[in-house]
C-alpha cells in the first residue's frame, strides 16, 4: 500500500489530493518553486522539498528534480495532478523505473493519447467518430478550422481561423504558445463546428480490464478556448448520453486504460458527436462528477494504483446537479488579461466543504489561495474552483451566483462578475449554450455594479475612511469626522475609480453625525441619508431603501462590497507629489512578462489595430496593438526583454502629429 505520496504539482490540485490522503492516512510530500515557498499547499503537506527557481521549466517540469525530491523524502508513490508533467509518458516511465508507484495511467496509454493525430487514427479504428483533420496548412481547403496543440490542452495553442489568409500566422502563433506551455510546438488543424457543445465523459479503468463511464459533463462555456463553467450531469437526450458513454468506453478499452481519464467530444447541433481528445489524467472539473456520483476520484486513483479492482462496475445514476466555475485572476479592464498582485482578502460566504463531499445542498471550495496569497506571473491564473450542488440545476446556478456576488475578493482583479452574469443569464438557464456563448452574449461582460451606483460606493468609501480616522483620533474625538463650523467648506475625498477615472466626493456632517449634504463629480441626484458609518461598514438610506456596504482598506486601496456589486477604489492624496509625464502615445505593459517578438521598426507607419509586439505572460501570448494610425516613435524593449507592469513597450505618434 502507498504510505507516502509525493504530488508533482502545485496550487489547488495539490491541496485537493492532500485532502484525500489525510482521510486515508497517507503521508504527503509537496514540491515547490521559490515563488511557491509560502503557498498554502506547501504548508499543508507533511513534508516539502524545494525546487530551485521560479518558472515551470526550472521547477515543475524537471523530472530529475522531482525524482530526487521523492528519494529525499522517502516517498513511495507520485501523483502528477493535472498540467505540467501529468500527461508526460517519459515522466510516468521514469517514476516506475525508479521503483515508485505511478498514480496514473500506464505510460503506453499516455503516449498513445498524447500524440493527438495518432490517437485520432487509433480511436477511429475502434469506431469512435472523428472530425476531418489536417497536419499541413496547405491541405486545408474548407473553413472555418481550429488550430490545436498536439501535446496538451487547456486552450493553449488554440486558434479559430475563418479564411485562408489568417491560417499561416495562426499556426505559427499556436506553435509558439504550445511550445511555451508544453515543451512541444506540434499543432494540427481540425474542422471547426459552429454552435457545437463541448461535452466530456469521465472514465475510470483498473488493471483487471474494467473501464466504466462515470457520466457526462457539460463544458461549453469557454473563453479563449478555456473552460470557465462546467456542470454535471450534462443536459442531454438519453440516446445522446448513451452514445457518448459507449464511445468513451471504447476509447478507453482501445488503449487498455487504467486510472482516471476524460474523453472529450464536440456535440454538433444535429446531434452528431465527434471525438476531440482524451485527457489521461484527473480533470480540473472532476468535482462536479464527485458531487453527483458520491465518489472520491482521487481515492479511486490511489486504490487502482495499489492494484485494487475498481469498486464501480457500471455508470452510477446522477444525484442532483453540480455546477463549477473557475475563479481566475483576470482584469476585465484589460480585456481579461491575467492579473497579478496580493490577494488581501479571499472570502466566499456559505462554503460548506473544502476539497470534499457535501452533506446536502451547498458550496464546495477547491482553492489554491488564502488571504495574503501573492499571485505572480509564472503560473496559471486560476485562483479557485467554486462548486455548488443542489437537487436541481436551477437551484445550483442560483446558489453559486449568489455566493460569488457576495464574495470578498480584494487586491487582485478577477472574472467574478462575468461568471455571475453567465449563471444568471436566461440563455444559460434554458441550456441554450455552446462554445460560442460568450461571443454571442457580450452583455455578460458588463460589470455587476451599475455605473450610476458608483457615486454611492465612493461615498461609502469616503465615510468609512473618515470613520477610521476618527476612531484613531486623540484630539476632539467626540466630534464627527468632516464636521465644519462653516458649512461652505465640506469634506473632500478623491478616488481613482475602477475605470481609471477620478471620482470626487464632497460631504458635510452636522453636529449629530448625520449627513447634512453631499455631492460627487461625476454628479448624482440620489437622495441619501446616513444610517451608520464605521471603518468597515457603512449603511446608507437611498431613496427610502437601506443599503449596507462592507469596506476594507489596505493602504490607499479601498475595497467596497455592496448589494449591487463590488468596486476597488484608490484614495488619492490631498497633496499629490509631482510625477514624471509619459510621452503621448505610450503603450504600457499590462502585467509583467517577456517581449517574445517585435513586429515593427522605429519610424514605421502603422494603422490602428496593427500588431506591434507580442508579450508572453502566465503561459499566454498577449498581442500589443497600435491604438491609432501613426508612426512608431520608440521601441524601448527588444525581443527577449523582461518587463514589469507599467513599463513602456512602445510609443506611437498619431499620424497628424508625426506629419507636423
Amino acid at each position: 500500500m502507498i504510505q507516502k505520496l509525493l504530488v508533482a504539482n502545485r496550487g489547488e490540485i495539490a491541496r485537493r489530493i492532500f485532502a484525500t490522503c489525510r482521510s486515508l492516512g497517507v503521508q504527503t510530500v509537496a514540491v515547490h518553486s521559490d515563488a511557491d515557498a509560502d503557498a498554502p499547499f506547501v504548508a499543508e503537506a507533511d513534508q516539502a522539498v524545494r525546487l530551485p527557481g521560479n518558472t515551470p521549466a526550472e521547477t515543475y517540469l524537471r523530472i530529475d528534480l522531482i525524482l530526487d525530491a521523492a528519494r529525499k523524502a522517502g516517498a513511495h508513490a507520485v501523483h502528477p495532478g493535472y498540467g505540467f508533467l501529468a500527461e508526460n509518458a517519459e515522466f510516468a516511465t521514469a517514476v516506475t523505473d525508479a521503483g515508485l508507484t505511478w498514480v496514473g495511467p500506464p505510460a503506453k496509454a499516455i503516449a498513445a493519447m498524447g500524440d493527438k493525430m495518432a490517437a485520432k487514427a487509433l480511436l477511429a479504428e475502434a469506431g469512435v467518430p472523428m472530425l476531418p483533420t489536417w497536419t499541413d496548412a496547405d491541405q486545408v481547403t474548407d473553413f472555418p478550422v481550429l488550430v490545436k496543440a498536439s501535446a496538451g490542452g487547456g486552450g493553449r495553442g488554440m486558434r479559430v481561423v475563418r479564411d485562408a489568409a489568417g491560417l499561416a500566422e495562426a499556426v505559427a502563433s499556436a506553435r509558439r504558445e504550445a511550445a511555451a506551455a508544453f515543451g512541444d510546438g506540434t499543432v494540427f488543424i481540425e474542422r471547426y463546428v459552429e454552435r457545437g457543445r463541448h461535452v466530456e465523459v469521465q472514465i475510470f479503468g483498473d488493471g483487471y480490464g474494467t473501464v466504466v463511464a462515470l457520466g457526462v459533463r457539460e463544458c461549453s462555456i469557454q473563453r479563449r478556448h478555456q473552460k470557465i463553467v462546467e456542470e454535471a450531469p450534462g443536459v442531454l437526450p438519453p440516446q445522446v448520453r448513451e452514445r457518448l458513454h459507449e464511445a468513451a468506453v471504447a476509447a478507453g478499452r482501445a488503449v487498455d486504460y487504467v486510472g482516471a481519464g476524460t474523453v472529450e467530444f464536440l456535440l454538433a447541433p444535429d446531434g452528431d458527436i465527434h471525438f476531440l481528445e482524451m485527457n489521461t489524467r484527473l480533470q480540473v472539473e472532476h468535482p462536479v462528477t464527485e458531487l453527483t456520483t458520491g465518489l472520491d476520484l482521487v481515492r479511486l486513483q490511489l486504490l487502482v494504483a495499489e492494484g485494487e479492482p475498481l469498486p464501480v462496475a457500471a455508470t452510477p445514476p446522477p444525484d442532483g446537479h453540480a455546477i463549477e466555475v473557475r475563479l481566475c485572476a483576470e482584469d476585465p479592464a484589460q480585456g481579461y488579461r491575467p492579473a497579478t498582485g496580493t490577494l488581501h482578502r479571499f472570502s466566499l460566504p456559505g462554503v460548506a466543504a473544502e476539497f470534499g463531499p457535501l452533506a446536502g445542498p451547498g458550496l464546495r471550495l477547491d482553492s489554491g489561495v488564502v488571504d495574503g496569497s501573492v499571485v505572480g506571473v509564472h503560473y496559471d491564473s486560476m485562483l479557485a474552483k467554486v462548486i455548488a450542488w443542489a437537487p436541481t440545476r436551477a437551484e445550483a446556478a442560483r446558489a453559486l451566483a449568489g455566493a460569488l456576488a457576495r464574495a470578498e475578493l480584494h487586491g487582485v482583479a478577477t472574472n467574478r462578475d462575468l461568471l455571475v452574469r453567465v449563471l444568471r443569464s436566461p440563455e444559460f438557464a434554458a441550456v441554450d449554450i455552446d462554445t460560442g456563448f460568450l461571443d454571442r452574449h457580450p452583455e455578460v461582460f458588463a460589470p455587476l455594479l451599475p455605473a450610476d451606483q458608483l457615486p454611492l460606493v465612493a461615498l461609502a468609501a469616503a465615510l468609512a475612511s473618515a470613520a477610521g480616522r476618527r476612531a484613531s483620533a486623540s484630539v476632539l474625538a467626540g466630534l464627527p469626522s468632516g464636521w465644519r463650523n462653516v458649512p461652505a467648506f465640506p469634506q473632500v475625498t478623491r478616488f481613482t475609480g475602477p475605470d481609471g477615472g477620478e471620482i470626487e466626493v464632497r460631504y458635510r456632517l452636522d453636529r449629530t453625525g448625520a449627513l447634512a449634504d453631499w455631492s460627487t463629480n461625476p454628479a448624482t441626484d440620489t437622495a441619501v441619508s446616513l444610517v451608520e458609518a464605521a471603518p468597515e461598514r457603512v449603511v446608507l438610506d437611498v431613496d427610502g431603501v437601506r443599503r449596507a456596504y462592507r469596506v476594507h482598506r489596505e493602504g490607499s486601496e479601498v475595497f467596497v462590497d455592496g448589494p449591487d456589486g463590488a468596486a476597488s477604489l484608490a484614495e488619492l492624496p490631498r497633496f499629490p507629489l509631482p510625477t514624471a509625464e509619459l510621452a503621448a502615445g505610450s503603450l504600457l505593459a499590462p502585467l509583467p512578462g517577456a517581449v517574445t517578438r517585435v513586429h515593427v521598426e522605429v519610424g514605421q507607419r502603422v494603422a490602428a489595430g496593427d500588431l506591434l509586439l507580442t508579450l508572453e505572460a502566465m503561459k499566454l501570448e498577449h498581442p500589443v496593438l497600435a491604438p491609432t494610425d501613426g508612426v512608431v516613435a520608440e521601441l524601448p524593449v527588444p525581443a527577449g526583454g523582461q518587463v514589469d507592469t507599467g513599463a513602456v513597450l512602445a510609443v506611437v505618434n498619431p499620424l497628424e502629429e508625426a506629419q507636423s
